[in-house]
């Protein structure tokens, strides 16, 4: 009894610390559509039956829906319910199950969210139930992998990654000239190949076109400033090693100046919203975004797209990304045989990694990606190189937090209100005080 009113104690502190913080996950995590509800429904006599979690809606939610019915269907000792909750509000959920100790059997878990539950004992470490599972960490691309290890212990299987890449239509790129016979975009890799590429566009193309569709607010420029700094040489610092703020530097200057002057020059133009609509509308004709949106642009009749990594402008490839990985909560008592059903259950869905991959995700285990399967997907071979340089955040429990209050300064830059140095000065400020460094 002791022990179950301790955890219940320290899951609801994690509940009033972390309610606090804003989802750190883009993409399909931070989507705000309703949820999916509950699917599976009761198992049958004589099956194992496990509660499973999940954040998705749309198009992920129908392809996840599809393969737990498959699963359900096939296998003779496990019976999967799946709960799909609005993904705005998903982790405070979850984090008010794990309060009254009324988690799931499993649940779906974004790398960028991890800091915020493993060092506070709420994720179950997997090593050992992995064994008796004969789950083989070998088979996933070690990228990915390496962002569900703690101190040397697996707390989670990795189901994707989900990467920042570059669409772009076919034909206003060819109107442009700047086209290959290969079908892919023709550009100099360097920051004044890029933006020559995109005044290109901009000559070509008619007034209401965008060149390259971003938004003014919100995170996207955030990701696509966190990849280019990436891709700089001694680039990619967030914190020093005392934990204080060290991303006034250099090459984050460099980097967001070069994503500054995208807006200046208005090859990206001002007061976009809807970035994605407006490629779907056929009036832009590059887009940066996450590789969720790939299942959306395949419906678009008469939309004439490709799609490749992020575009390398610097010293090596680099991306922002996160994962979508499975993980199994702590509960005050545990279930051996619901355990070992849920851990079963996860490993089916990484190694059915090519239907998820229909939903536009990069799957993580490596024989799949090299399946014949999977090659004959359209346009997910083209970014599946993604997955070897995706980058994550740092990882900091309130990371969601201070990444919220850096995209405020990055706002406040695009709007004209202070320029690149004085955004980076503000964006470390900010930092420590979120931290109290």
């Amino acid at each position: 009894m002791r022990k179950r009113h301790m955890f219940q104690t320290a899951a609801l502190a994690m509940v009033l610390m972390l309610v606090l913080s804003a989802c750190a996950a883009g993409g399909p995590g931070a989507d705000t559509t309703t949820g999916g509800g509950e699917t599976g429904g009761e198992a049958p006599a004589g099956k194992t039956s496990i509660s499973f979690w999940t954040p998705f809606s749309g198009g992920d939610g129908e392809f996840m829906t599809q393969m737990i019915e498959k699963f359900n269907a096939e296998n003779q000792e496990i019976h999967v319910e799946q709960l799909a909750n609005p993904a705005g509000d998903y982790y405070t959920k979850l984090q008010t199950s794990m309060a009254s100790d009324q988690a799931p059997d499993l649940m779906v878990l974004h790398s960028s969210r991890m800091p915020q539950f493993v060092p506070a004992g709420f994720v179950t470490p997997l090593d050992e139930l992995a064994a008796e599972s004969q789950l083989d960490w070998g088979e996933f691309n070690p990228t990915i992998l390496e962002s569900t290890i703690y101190e040397d212990k697996h707390y989670s299987i990795p189901l994707d990654t989900h990467a920042i890449v570059m669409y772009y239509n076919k034909d206003h790129l060819e109107k442009a000239g700047v086209l290959g016979e290969d079908g892919k975009p023709v550009y100099d890799p360097t920051p004044e190949g890029f933006t020559e590429f995109l005044t290109k566009i901009k000559e070509a193309v008619p007034a209401d076109v965008a060149p390259l569709a971003q938004p003014d607010v919100r995170t996207d420029s955030y990701w696509m400033f966190w990849g280019f700094y990436n891709q700089l040489t001694d680039g990619g610092k967030f914190y020093d090693e005392g934990g204080k703020a060290a991303l006034n530097n250099p090459q984050a200057l460099q980097a967001l100046e070069y994503v500054n002057s995208l807006y200046t020059s208005k090859l990206i133009p001002p007061k976009i919203n809807d970035a994605v609509k407006l490629f779907q509308d056929k009036r832009a004709a590059v887009l940066t975004t996450g590789v969720w949106s790939t299942g959306a642009f395949e419906s678009i009749d008469g939309l004439n797209f490709g799609v490749v990594p992020m575009p390398q402008i610097y010293d090596q490839p680099a991306t922002w990304g996160d994962s979508h990985t499975l993980a199994l909560p702590k509960h005050g008592t545990e279930d051996p045989a619901k355990q070992k059903a849920a851990l079963t259950f996860a490993k089916w869905l990484a190694d059915n990694g090519e239907l998820w991959a229909k939903a536009g995700h990069i799957p993580s285990v490596t024989r799949v990606l090299e399946s014949q399967e999977f090659k004959d997907m359209p346009y997910r071979s083209d970014y599946a190189a993604s997955a070897d340089f995706v980058k994550y955040w740092p990882r900091n429990d309130k990371q969601g937090q201070i990444n919220d209050n850096v995209i405020k300064e990055f706002e406040k830059m695009m709007a004209g209100k202070q320029d690149p140095q004085t955004t980076l000065e503000k964006a470390n400020a900010v930092i420590d005080k979120t931290t109290g460094k």
